[in-house]
């Protein structure tokens, strides 16, 4: 199993000059403790269940080009872009601009956005669900499009491109996967099982509502003839190790393996005390590579 490092807040110690540093910091001891892939949210304001709006937060591409400067190993993403906030084809020179500069290692996350309020805040037009949904499938369709190579017109219900030019092509291959993150069952595992190389699902119901989703998800598969087995299984949850151990976290990694779960990407509070990531370096990444 393979662990990944959300950074979900940047309220850390010292003035804004000093976010830098300490994001850097983080980046480089995870990169050293073993982390697999490091990841941000795609948000303007802080979320309710991290913390205020008013909380510091680094715009999400911006960040992932000053940490694929910083570090050499780790993966790359947003967990994840809403589809509301960047044109598709913006997007998608967006993420294969990263790929590029980070030397092949960006994931293309994307989902439905929800928040509302930094909609609004911003400007950021809000559609109903439905047609959040609807720019969704076909923000997936343009996605793989551009990255096939071909260059062609695209004619959908919500965007129109007269040419999916892009150039210099991704370094991935056959292109930064393609990550959606969500647990709704009828529309986006759906989505997961006709477009993407990875779900992300989320821990805070514990692993057998987990090993539910991931049932849904198979379903859909076998209901468009896709490969099950070639989607990669990832969530998302926070460790606190001053109420769970280490070991505590290699037994729940345990349990998610034998559900198919490959990839365990979770956040700390603490983060930027750096000491978590180490311990997980020491004690939990070694621990569950063989799992």
């Amino acid at each position: 199993m393979r662990i990944g490092l959300q950074i979900p807040s940047f309220t850390w110690p010292g003035n804004p000059a000093a976010l830098r540093g300490q994001l850097a910091a983080i980046a480089r001891t995870a990169e050293d403790a073993g982390f697999h892939s490091i990841w941000v949210m795609d948000h303007f304001f802080q979320i309710p269940v991290v913390g205020p709006a008013e909380q510091e937060m680094l715009e999400g591409y911006t960040a992932l080009s000053y940490l694929a400067a910083v570090t050499e190993r780790p993966k790359l993403g947003t967990l994840v872009t809403g589809v509301t906030y960047r044109h598709p084809g913006v997007l998608a020179k967006t993420v294969t601009t990263l790929d590029v500069l980070s030397g092949g290692r960006a994931y293309c996350g994307i989902g439905a956005a929800w928040f509302d309020r930094e909609h609004h805040g911003l400007g950021v037009p809000y559609p109903p669900l439905g047609e959040r949904f609807e720019r969704l499938e076909e923000a997936l369709r343009i996605l793989k499009l551009f990255w096939s190579g071909r260059v062609e017109r695209f004619e959908g219900k919500h965007y129109q491109l007269a040419e999916t030019l892009l150039s210099p092509p991704a370094l991935s291959r056959p292109h930064p996967p393609i990550l959606i993150g969500g647990m709704g069952e009828r529309k986006t595992l759906r989505l997961v099982a006709q477009y993407a190389d990875a779900c992300n699902l989320f821990t805070f119901a514990g692993v057998p509502a987990v090993a539910q989703k991931l049932d849904v998800l198979r379903r859909h598969c076998e209901a468009l003839g896709r490969d099950y087995a070639a989607i990669e299984k990832t969530t998302l949850g926070t460790v606190r190790l001053d109420k769970r151990t280490p070991a505590d976290f290699v037994a729940h990694c345990r349990d998610l393996a034998k559900i198919g779960v490959a990839h365990a990407i979770v956040n700390f509070p603490n983060a930027h005390q750096l000491a978590p990531l180490a311990a997980f370096g020491k004690e939990v990444i070694p621990a569950v590579a063989e799992l």
